[in-house]
């Protein structure tokens, strides 16, 4: 969607300069009266091409090493709200903060922001410029905090956010970490006991003679299966491994396949889209009681949620919105919202405590995650117990079955 650069007087008679979206002219000029601005003109802005492939990484959810994470943009807001709530003008306290942050990049963006402040610009255009390093949500929230003058609690706000944000990502984080750590470890435990000492054992019995048991044949075909083409299997593995990053990064139709396979997931499926609510619930309730106005409130939701398919369900909810349809009805008819969800939003609506609402919806999913994120750790400790339990111990038993039947095998 086209940006405009808009310049406009306040109902104070203040001159404003804002970035907003809009389809056409009068889909902008419609903007800016519900804003209860004065217009005085506006330029599209044309975007580079490096800006807009920054804009498509960011959408698709990546992040490039030593980039900039939730809890730096969480610190950052919070330090530079302190500030400017103490009194501090703004050119000085963004300074202070980028001399005092340890993420280097963000650092030296924020030292940038402070230079074009002070020629004049305003600070959530000099934000707006960076995409790759400050995310939507601050930047609107920054724009708010400016035209009401109350940008050291938008900052705050943004603050709280982003804390939360990280919060759920790091639970996920770790309900995903444990398994696949020990699904690793166990995995090159076995295949070196493969590869190492089951073909000691084998020369052992060969030099026996007679035949060996079935599941110790079994396992001896598999270990020199493995030693014969170990260097096949490692080239399928990384060559997998580079086709499955390459079509994730490349192809939005396959990310979004496996996106929709992760939500058919018993328990993780679950646990995904409680996470999706409770970062969609955190931003609707943050922008929207910040002032932004709803249809770029969901704009900005759909692309944290962190899942293309109930992206794609909060883009159709903003299109209906912004139709004249109402919010908790385009939910629902979407399909991908729980019913809890839908039924807390349209109290709100009908009630005009949607902030309220929204909020409540997402300090109920982020208990949730919490509590789901524990039921997947309990249950998935003793299962991955009992799984390598039976592997090793089976490979065991076929190892030293010949052994006692050693006076049978010996001639």
């Amino acid at each position: 969607m086209p940006r405009y650069k808009v310049k406009a007087y306040t109902e104070e008679g203040s001159l404003v300069e804002e970035l907003i979206e809009a389809s056409n002219f009068n889909d902008l000029m419609e903007k800016v009266r519900r804003r209860g601005l004065n217009f005085v003109n506006a330029d599209e802005v044309i975007e580079a091409p490096a800006v807009k492939e920054e804009k498509k990484e960011k959408r698709k959810g990546f992040s490039l090493f030593g980039g900039v994470g939730d809890r730096d943009i969480a610190l950052f807001c919070r330090q530079l709200g302190a500030m400017v709530s103490a009194g501090v003008g703004i050119i000085d306290a963004l300074d202070i903060v980028a001399e005092q942050m340890p993420n280097k990049k963000l650092a030296q963006a924020v030292a940038e922001v402070a230079k074009e402040v002070s020629e004049g610009m305003s600070m959530s255009n000099s934000m707006s410029k960076r995409t790759n390093i400050f995310p939507e949500l601050v930047v609107n929230l920054v724009a708010v905090g400016e035209e009401t003058g109350e940008l050291d609690k938008a900052l705050l706000r943004a603050s709280e956010y982003y804390e939360k944000l990280a919060m759920i990502k790091s639970k996920i984080k770790s309900a995903s970490f444990y398994p696949v750590f020990v699904l690793v470890i166990a995995t090159v435990i076995v295949t070196g006991i493969l590869y190492f000492l089951v073909p000691t054992f084998a020369e052992i019995y060969a030099s026996f003679g007679g035949s060996l048991p079935l599941p110790t044949q079994v396992l001896i075909n598999l270990s020199n299966a493995l030693r014969e083409n170990i260097l096949y299997i490692i080239g399928f593995i990384i060559l997998f491994s580079i086709v499955f990053r390459f079509l994730y990064t490349r192809s939005y139709g396959f990310r979004k396949g496996v996106h929709k396979l992760i939500l058919r997931l018993p328990k993780f499926g679950d646990l995904a889209v409680k996470s999706a609510m409770a970062k969609y619930g955190r931003t609707m309730a943050t922008l929207f009681a910040s002032g932004v106005s709803i249809e770029r409130a969901l704009e900005v939701a759909g692309n944290v949620t962190g899942n293309l398919v109930i992206q794609e369900a909060v883009e159709r909810v903003k299109k209906d919105v912004t139709e004249g349809q109402n919010m908790w009805s385009s939910m629902e008819k979407t399909g991908q919202f729980p019913k809890l969800v839908v039924a807390m939003v349209k109290v709100g609506e009908e009630t005009g405590r949607l902030d309220e609402m929204l909020d409540t919806i997402a300090r109920f999913f982020e208990d949730e995650v919490d509590r789901t994120v524990e039921g997947l750790i309990t249950l998935i400790e003793p299962m991955l117990i009992v799984v390598l339990g039976t592997i090793v111990g089976g490979i065991l038993i076929a190892l030293y079955m010949p052994i006692f039947k050693i006076g049978e095998l010996v001639k």
